[in-house]
């Protein structure tokens, strides 16, 4: 951290980043594009692969029934620490801002590490509801997948951006960042509850 406390300069721009790593200043932009491209592509598709293609495990413990909910809980933390942040931005608390959005990045690192192991174990949950309710679910559903892999070269993008002193770009990527993240951590919050009530085997 460096330079004056933000709430000091509330009628400031921005000129540095609370939080900053200087390694990633000697990462050129296009080289960053790259990696993160290549590596958001990467986890999709062994998303996609471990979801559509892989068979559960033989062997399922009770916990990871579980992790359903606490995929549902974490996807809700995350949620609430980027209304935090766009609030904290809008009062031009920077250091607050910064702070809230790591914690919605630990919150979402944390459900992917769960997210994997629950379908690693427990495989696809077929949506048994019917008529109206089906087609409300599978559109939430496809616009939380389609949406989800084009969040994690934005997310990561962002930080990047952010954590390099990079801050006139991070302002700009970071406006198709914020309500596509939050529309993918609400959207898996409403496909858990949606599995609840119309799936009575998920209960």
């Amino acid at each position: 951290m460096g330079g004056a406390h933000p709430t000091h300069m509330s009628n400031a721009p921005l000129t540095y980043s609370p939080v900053e790593i200087t390694a990633l200043k000697t990462v050129g932009l296009g080289k960053a594009i790259i990696t993160i491209v290549v590596a958001s592509l990467l986890v999709f598709a062994f998303l996609v692969w471990l979801i559509y293609f892989k068979p559960a495990a033989a062997y399922s413990p009770g916990i990871v029934k579980s992790l359903a909910a606490v995929n549902a809980g974490l996807n809700t933390i995350s949620a609430t620490f980027i209304v935090l942040g766009f609030i904290a931005i809008k009062k031009r608390q920077f250091e607050r801002h910064t702070w809230m959005m790591l914690g919605a990045l630990a919150s979402s690192a944390l459900f992917l590490v769960c997210y994997i192991v629950y379908h690693a174990f427990h495989g696809e949950t077929k949506f048994q509801g019917a008529g109206t309710i089906r087609g409300i679910y599978f559109f939430i559903l496809i616009s939380h997948i389609v949406l989800s892999g084009i969040s994690v070269p934005l997310i990561l993008g962002s930080f990047y951006l952010s954590l390099s002193g990079k801050l006139k770009l991070h302002r700009a990527v970071s406006k198709f960042t914020l309500p596509i993240w939050l529309y993918v951590s609400v959207t898996g919050v409403m496909v858990f509850i949606m599995l609840k009530l119309f799936n009575p085997s998920e209960s």
